[in-house]
């Protein structure tokens, strides 16, 4: 008897389970797609070649849509996922085009720069910092098809630094990076903004020398000013240093993405994205949400449209010392 009642409500479990299968299912393709596509397009001001392209794209969009939908009903995260401009490309194409970290850091995600990290310091930390409140962050800025997050994080650092340090707010030029340090649009490091801006004794303003999204030809007598003296690296590996450093001010940090990282819309990210540093964002604070979770805030160069305005809370205090996607393995900040 016993065993015949435990088989009974099986079936029914399954009946249940299965029924309700269909009906997310169902509900997940009475969407029209085609619909949605062209809405997204026209927020996005995407258009395609041919039909051809456009019919490859909007099977790509279809896709992210759905695995949207089923994350953020499902996955039981601390974070949501949304469309946004990446939508219609694949995890490489984004890497390819809107990251900018070049190869060349060895084993332990470091260039050789060991005279350059400071020492360790051991202070009494605020729960919450935000530089934002302090007016020292300036607008979310867009970087387009152009392998240059390197500068844009480097040079929101170096922003930063001088609205601190001297009360001045600058707007500094991308583009004078483009044209003159690393590689440009093909990929560089962090450092790469400090050192031209000390090799060239200063960098042009944003107004004089505006941002194109391509390469172009180096113009280095601009209306150079803002000058810094050095950089320095937070001892790598160690997330405790890194809030001591943003407690002084913002620091650009070597960063790895994912699928989930790119289609970030809200909440504080917790992975999955592992330790392959391929982008660069600016740390401009770090707090605790309601629950008490530690979150670093980042800023993006990716507009205002992705992520919270521009922004990540990204999960800060894992068990693995590169902190999530390696951001406490290459953090650095001008001086």
């Amino acid at each position: 008897m016993t065993i015949a009642i435990a088989l009974r409500q099986l079936i029914f479990c399954v009946i249940i389970c299965l029924s309700s299968y269909s009906v997310m299912s169902a509900n997940f393709h009475e969407y029209n797609i085609s619909t949605i596509h062209e809405q997204w397009m026209y927020q996005y001001q995407r258009s395609y070649a041919n039909d051809a392209e456009k019919e490859k794209r909007l099977k790509m969009f279809e896709e992210k849509f759905y695995y949207i939908k089923e994350f953020n009903n499902f996955a039981n995260k601390s974070y949501k996922l949304g469309l946004n401009k990446f939508s219609d490309l694949t995890m490489d194409e984004v890497i390819a085009s809107y990251t900018g970290i070049k190869a060349g850091l060895n084993d332990s995600g470091q260039i050789s720069f060991s005279s350059n990290i400071v020492p360790a310091r051991i202070i009494h930390l605020p729960v919450q910092v935000d530089w934002r409140l302090e007016a020292a962050v300036n607008n979310v800025r867009w970087q387009g098809p152009c392998g240059v997050s390197w500068a844009f994080a480097g040079l929101d650092a170096v922003e930063s630094f001088i609205k601190i340090k001297t009360g001045n707010r600058v707007s500094l030029s991308v583009q004078n990076l483009v044209d003159c340090a690393a590689t440009g649009c093909k990929g560089g490091h962090v450092i790469d903004t400090y050192k031209y801006i000390i090799k060239a004794n200063g960098i042009a303003d944003e107004a004089s020398y505006p941002y194109k999204e391509a390469d172009g030809t180096c113009q280095h007598a601009k209306n150079l000013s803002t000058q810094i003296k050095g950089y320095k690296t937070v001892p790598p590996n160690d997330e405790k240093q890194l809030r001591v450093a943003v407690l002084d001010q913002p620091v650009a940090a070597h960063i790895a993405v994912s699928a989930e990282f790119i289609a970030y819309k809200k909440g504080i990210f917790e992975g999955p994205c592992g330790t392959d540093l391929v982008h660069a964002v600016t740390i401009v604070g770090y707090g605790v949400d309601e629950d008490g979770k530690e979150y670093w805030l980042i800023k993006n160069s990716w507009g205002e449209k992705w992520g919270e305005d521009g922004y990540m809370r990204l999960l800060r205090g894992v068990k693995d010392k590169r902190g999530l996607c390696g951001i406490a393995m290459w953090p650095t900040y001008p001086e």
